[in-house]
């Protein structure tokens, strides 16, 4: 089996926080290559610095890859799929373009830049979105605005806060089920 998967972490984040280890495990249980980038300056993260950063493993991102994005990694990701080709993503607490919030000056090259909707469904057919109801930075409406841009569901989860441990995220199931049924539908 063909199965590069990208996990991208948001801003302050890190390959080794919150679910990514575990899923990455898991992936990898499954036959799957699984990169977890540490990208540049998480505190004051500059978007070209990522995408710069990201070039390094475009060899290894194609129309078989499936991307992961949590928070900034969201944004970010719908930047690459200007790009590049996928054959899912999966977008969980999504930081999206003009969203305001604490952050939103740290973020401010990744937020600012407004997404071609049509090139990145071109670049990518499968969307899956998870936004809690309860999350303390990303307002659910921000969520629902990226799926009605996606063509694609919204999964709200409840009282999952920010998807990451302090809300008790180690593992996330059912990002990981969903992953699997993706995987094994197109073996």
């Amino acid at each position: 089996m063909d199965c590069n998967v990208f996990i991208i972490h948001g801003i302050y984040g890190s390959p080794e926080e919150n679910w990514f280890p575990w899923l990455k495990k898991e992936l990898e249980l499954l036959g799957c290559r699984v990169f977890v980038p540490r990208f540049p300056n998480p505190a004051n993260p500059k978007f070209n610095e990522w995408m710069e950063f990201l070039d390094k493993f475009k060899e290894h991102l194609n129309e078989d890859s499936i991307v992961v994005g949590h928070s900034l990694g969201v944004t970010f990701l719908l930047s690459v799929l200007e790009k590049y080709s996928a054959k899912a993503a999966f977008f969980v607490a999504s930081v999206t373009p003009g969203i305001k919030n604490e952050f939103s000056w740290q973020m401010k090259t990744f937020i600012d830049k407004k997404p071609d909707w049509s090139k990145i469904k071109n670049n990518c057919k499968n969307f899956f979105i998870y936004n809690s109801d309860n999350d303390p930075y990303i307002p659910l409406s921000k969520g629902e605005e990226l799926a009605k841009n996606l063509d694609s569901k919204l999964k709200i989860i409840k009282n999952a806060g920010h998807f990451n441990e302090k809300a008790g995220y180690k593992k996330f199931e059912l990002l990981l089920k969903d992953i699997k049924n993706l995987i094994t539908k197109h073996l």
